[in-house]
């Protein structure tokens, strides 16, 4: 049975990957900063993480032990308002819980648990990043710390494709779309927004898809590559 972390895991499409996940056969090991109900409803091992700290990380990573990991998955995220995140308001409180969140941590969770990827015989590694952090894509402007945060995140997995194609480990760089989550409330109004179950299966669909001559791309739930 192949093992997967999945971070963000209590709500949203954290929660709902670490479904597809189950269903597909894979021992998961679901943690985030709560482990609140959406956690306890899983049925696989749970535990509490804050990706933005490195004590937190370097205790989970311990707790996890030697084995191989098949599959990481660094969904846990955060977003501000957007009114708070503007050019006249975003602060470097801001900027730091953002980037803490959706840079550094994926990047120093992937850190530590590196040698359990490279146990695996066939390891993949997911980030979800998000459209916004598209350069050539930005056409509408605000949003500083979080649109920031996301093309620096996709510069690390990038580049972390480079260094780890020879050992074999697949990166696959993903945007979930218009997601209703309790990360952007501004989504339940929005027609062309999915839930997050439909969101999950789609970017699994094209996560398992991609062998080492596509990774490090950025990829649209639908399957189409973005822009960076």
């Amino acid at each position: 049975m192949p093992n997967a972390v999945v971070t963000g895991a209590n709500s949203g499409i954290g929660h709902a990957f670490a479904q597809v996940l189950i269903r597909e056969g894979y021992n998961v090991t679901a943690v985030d900063l709560n482990v609140g109900d959406g956690m306890k409803s899983l049925q696989c091992k749970t535990a509490q993480l804050d990706v933005s700290s490195p004590d937190s990380i370097t205790a989970f990573a311990k707790s996890y032990g030697d084995g191989p990991l098949d599959l990481l998955l660094n969904i846990a995220g955060v977003m501000v308002p957007p009114a708070d995140d503007a050019l006249s308001t975003v602060s470097l409180d801001t900027l730091t819980k953002t980037f803490g969140v959706n840079t550094f941590g994926p990047l120093l969770l992937t850190q530590a648990l590196l040698p359990n990827l490279l146990n695996s015989e066939n390891p993949r590694l997911g980030v979800m990043s998000s459209r916004v952090g598209s350069i050539a894509d930005n056409s509408s402007g605000g949003s500083y710390a979080y649109r920031a945060s996301k093309a620096a995140v996709n510069s690390v997995f990038k580049n972390m494709a480079v260094e780890l194609k020879d050992k074999g480990v697949v990166v696959v760089i993903m945007h979930p779309g218009f997601v209703k989550t309790p990360l952007a409330p501004g989504s339940w109004e929005m027609k062309e927004a999915v839930m997050p179950e439909e969101a999950a299966t789609k970017l699994w669909g094209v996560l398992k898809s991609k062998g080492l001559e596509e990774t490090g791309r950025f990829w649209h739930r639908e399957g189409f590559e973005l822009e960076w």
